[in-house]
């Protein structure tokens, strides 16, 4: 091995992640021609569900456009105390798997809410659940991607140079003049880049859409498509592979307009002193108590209603002394065969993933890190491509990939633990690459060629001289990754088979079979291990490349 080895990581982790599965699908899409794929993406039920994706993506997007920017100006351009603990209320929506905040919001709602119970404010029995539709969605989708738009515009809040309002201000115009007129146009771009991320993750959402438009029958594509599947099996994957391309092209829009403009902006402002932030005055505690009720509204209330839930002993009764039981988490953690199994599959399947993903990025991250210029972007579009890619339509063309017994050894995946784990690290390699290739990047080269004016080779020097001041980044990637694959649903929900399941699975089906009080206990359970893996990934922020965690 030489130093040539990192390049050839990188290519072939580059080939069989993300080029080889989005060739297959592309296949099996356009191999009966292009009058069958149009024949199939033009019918009722197809073009029906494109209407709503597009729909609920759009109304969405805006809703997490406005709440992301008014909470990324408050906490990013004015003087707000608790800046960091805001950061991180806001963003926990983003780590908690769609289908606990969709279960979280269900249990909040309804005569059969035993929170709303609980304080004989639940509406008569019988009322249908307003969560249930399409304002639901929308207003789910909102909430759980207005971390998006409030990461995306707090950095561009971050870039607009100081110098410039100051400038402004010195010409006569107020504070709140300067930022409308000289700042807000600046943050444009970011608006724009805000809305397309946030309709990008719309478009690919499946959790929600399926918890809350399924039963009634409000189908999106990413539903369509496992609609079809749980109904008629294996034999329609030809036509659902012409329904996950039709996402993929969507959700393409999307991205490549997010680049670009991105781009486009990187190229014009450079901040060379941080906007100050504006004095808030007599208006700071208003604003202050009104953005935390905004956070108990959207966060706490719907939690505590998913706890109230989890400890009933049957779905539909007020939580009080006598009714208050914790069998659902012993069931759940101790009793049933079903979810002690899928506790165990998901850590082993996302610790499998984090492991072997922050092994892959060492080498990986070195050479795109050496890399510049065009072949830069190139390799990290490659790699970042399965990521945008709705989990929907990456778990079809692992299905097409895997589906038959493997050449030559003649072993087939398909049903095994194994389709569900190399889809995860075709997915989440972007997660543990990034903050590697970050590191390699900050790393004085004068250690490497220290190293080897004194004779190391170069895996002495890789080993010895160069991992150890990577390693706090690398692990900081496998926790994210692990984060991102614990309580994952889309990927394993048509690639699950009986004996591995995994957490998001067993929710999903609980709920949807009727057992409210184990998913509400399951979805408690994950929650409180997001939190515990947050406040790790926290505790490495001091040794972490800047930007490696988003709330920071």
């Amino acid at each position: 091995m030489d130093a040539f080895t990192p390049y050839l990581v990188l290519g072939i982790a580059v080939l069989l992640l993300a080029l080889v599965p989005i060739a297959r699908l592309l296949i099996a899409a356009f191999a009966p021609g292009l009058e069958a794929f149009w024949t199939e993406i033009s019918r009722t039920a197809s073009a029906r569900a494109t209407l709503n994706t597009f729909d609920v993506a759009l109304w969405s997007s805006f809703l997490s456009l406005g709440l992301g920017g008014l909470l990324a100006f408050l906490v990013g351009a004015t003087d707000m105390r608790s800046k960091r603990l805001l950061s991180v209320a806001f963003l926990l929506p983003l780590m908690i798997a769609p289908q606990v905040t969709a279960l979280a919001w269900l249990q909040l709602f309804g005569p059969s809410s035993a929170l709303l119970q609980t304080f004989g404010l639940a509406p008569p029995p019988g009322s249908a659940n307003p969560m249930y539709g399409r304002e639901g969605i929308i207003l789910l989708l909102g909430v759980q991607h207005t971390a998006l738009a409030f990461i995306t515009l707090r950095a561009g809040l971050r870039a607009i140079p100081g110098d410039v309002i100051e400038a402004a201000r010195a010409c006569g115009a107020s504070s709140w003049r300067a930022f409308s007129f000289v700042g807000l146009p600046m943050l444009a771009p970011f608006l724009a880049a805000a809305f397309a991320l946030c309709f990008v993750s719309s478009i690919g959402n499946f959790g929600i859409p399926a918890l809350l438009g399924m039963p009634e029958n409000y189908l999106t594509l990413p539903t369509l498509i496992y609609q079809r599947l749980a109904s008629f099996g294996t034999g329609m994957i030809p036509r659902v592979a012409t329904l996950a391309v039709l996402v993929s092209f969507i959700a393409g829009i999307g991205t490549m307009i997010t680049a670009f403009v991105l781009a486009r902006y990187a190229t014009r402002i450079e901040a060379d002193k941080p906007l100050t932030p504006f004095a808030l005055g007599r208006f700071r505690l208003p604003a202050e108590i009104g953005v935390w009720t905004l956070n108990a509204l959207l966060l706490v209330a719907p939690l505590t209603a998913l706890i109230a839930a989890s400890l009933l002993p049957s779905y539909g009764m007020a939580l009080n002394a006598e009714t208050f039981t914790l069998n659902n988490y012993v069931e759940v953690l101790f009793r049933q065969d079903v979810t002690t199994r899928a506790y165990m599959n998901s850590f082993m399947l996302a610790g499998s993933a984090a492991l072997i993903l922050m092994a892959l990025s060492l080498p990986s991250g070195y050479a795109l890190s050496r890399l510049s210029g065009r072949r830069r972007v190139l390799f990290e579009a490659l790699v970042e491509t399965p990521y945008a890619l709705p989990g929907i339509v990456l778990a079809i063309a692992m299905i097409l990939l895997f589906i038959r017994p493997l050449p030559v050894i003649g072993v087939s995946l398909y049903g095994t633990y194994g389709i569900i784990l190399i889809a995860y690290l075709s997915s989440f390699y972007i997660l543990a690459l990034r903050p590697v290739t970050a590191a390699f990047s900050q790393l004085d080269p004068r250690l490497e060629e220290a190293a080897a004016m004194c004779g190391a080779g170069f895996w002495q020097r890789f080993n010895l001289v160069l991992v150890p001041g990577v390693l706090p980044a690398a692990a900081a990637g496998a926790v994210l990754v692990f984060l991102t694959a614990f309580n994952e649903l889309t990927v394993s929900a048509l690639l699950w088979s009986s004996g591995t399941e995994t957490l998001g699975v067993v929710l999903f089906n609980f709920e949807d079979g009727g057992y409210t009080t184990l998913a509400s206990a399951v979805a408690v359970v994950t929650v409180l291990v997001v939190l515990a893996l947050v406040i790790a990934l926290d505790s490495l922020h001091p040794r972490l490349p800047k930007g490696t965690l988003p709330w920071r």
